[in-house]
């Protein structure tokens, strides 16, 4: 017996030291592990710019508020998913943008064409820097920076909470902290070297929050969503029959609960 409880803990030490040394590449799936790719053409109005940081510069792209809107104006802060890349999104955020407002697309350390690496650390850099850059534009009203963060970015954006003042939080398909994940994974939780931790951030944030979460997401199971809605001092929880890459399933009607969210907390002018 004693034989067999030394095999076993040994596979478990190997187990456990292998998903330690393994996380980030699981956490930050979408960094990058070859050249730099070419940067991609932009959609008219886009501006890129590049956020300096002491790992080196990283990319962020700029959507200025829609012609026609109102000076200064709102602006959201948005962060993707772990996979992802910030030219992926300008398509898709457009609707939020006609909304009034401006978005700032942080890439993270490591992706794309961002030098660096990836870590909750960097991460954090990064989406301060790109607070700052919004803070200083004179077309924008700094005291209503939204930030918004899908997925891993949600995790991105909380890092914000008690850092520099948001308006509101929007959060879709996040998690509640990655600690919660290596439970599941059974290593314990203090292995993680990026816990992010969500649930304390939303838990200290006194300003209102919109959840957005799939009923069905097989990624980042719809328990979490709920565990920060119910965590949330001013927290509203958006349940859609979806997965989790498919979560808001239409744009469009998600931008249209957006604004009656942002209008009822003063963040967009009442018309």
């Amino acid at each position: 017996m004693l034989r067999f409880a030394l095999i076993a803990g040994g596979f478990y030490l190997a187990y456990a030291l292998l998903v330690f040394f393994m996380q980030r590449d699981m956490l930050f799936a979408g960094r990058r592990r070859g050249p730099k790719p070419p940067e991609p053409e932009l959609a008219a109005g886009v501006e890129r710019v590049w956020l300096e940081l002491p790992e080196g510069r990283v990319e962020a792209l700029y959507m200025p508020p829609p012609v026609g809107a109102a000076r200064p104006a709102p602006a959201a802060l948005f962060a993707h998913g772990n996979a992802e890349l910030i030219e992926q999104w300008p398509e898709l955020l457009a609707s939020v943008q006609a909304l009034g407002l401006a978005l700032l697309l942080v890439e993270y350390p490591g992706y794309g064409r961002s030098e660096g690496s990836p870590s909750e650390h960097s991460v954090r850099a990064a989406l301060l820097a790109g607070y700052d850059f919004l803070a200083a534009r004179s077309e924008l009203d700094k005291t209503r920076i939204v930030g918004f963060g899908r997925s891993l970015g949600g995790g991105a954006i909380c890092t914000l909470v008690g850092r520099r003042p948001l308006a509101a939080l929007v959060l879709t398909s996040t998690f509640s902290g990655v600690r919660s994940f290596a439970a599941g994974m059974f290593v314990p939780g203090f292995l993680a070297r990026d816990p992010f931790d969500n649930l304390a951030a939303v838990q200290r944030f006194d300003g209102p929050i919109l959840l957005a979460h799939g009923t069905r997401d097989s990624v980042i199971p719809f328990a979490h969503g709920e565990q920060l809605a119910q965590a949330a001092k001013r927290g509203q929880l958006l349940r859609y029959d979806a997965d989790h890459n498919d979560c808001p399933p239409d744009w469009r009607s998600f931008a249209s609960e957006l604004q009656v969210f942002l209008r009822a907390h003063g963040v967009l002018a009442e018309r």
